[in-house]
């Protein structure tokens, strides 16, 4: 089994930029981790994996709200480092399946 690597710092971007509440950028980065959490057991059933990642994305299309009554928003910035952190984790972990398709339940 492969653990995601310590030297990548998940939703950088976001938690430089002021724009983006850092308790929300953290809500984000847990769903994120529930993702790595299952692929660090070895899974790599691709239905399963999208399945998390669906899940994963729906709940934070549910922090929209929450972005918005903190003046942000999942904005271009966000939607682009969302999806390069979905991305890097999946090739990290040899996961075929891309990125537009790992972020497919987005409204964002």
């Amino acid at each position: 089994m492969k653990v995601f690597d310590t030297n990548y710092k998940l939703l950088d971007e976001m938690y430089q930029d002021e724009y983006y509440p850092n308790f929300l950028v953290d809500k984000v980065k847990d769903e994120l981790q529930k993702v790595i959490n299952l692929l660090e057991t070895g899974e790599t059933d691709t239905e399963i994996i999208q399945k998390k990642l669906d899940e994963a994305i729906c709940a934070i299309n549910d922090l929209q709200e929450e972005f918005d009554e903190n003046d942000s928003e999942i904005e271009t910035v966000a939607r682009d480092c969302i999806g390069e952190t979905v991305g890097y984790i999946l090739e990290w972990f040899g996961i075929p399946i891309d990125v537009e398709e790992a972020i497919r339940e987005r409204d964002w």
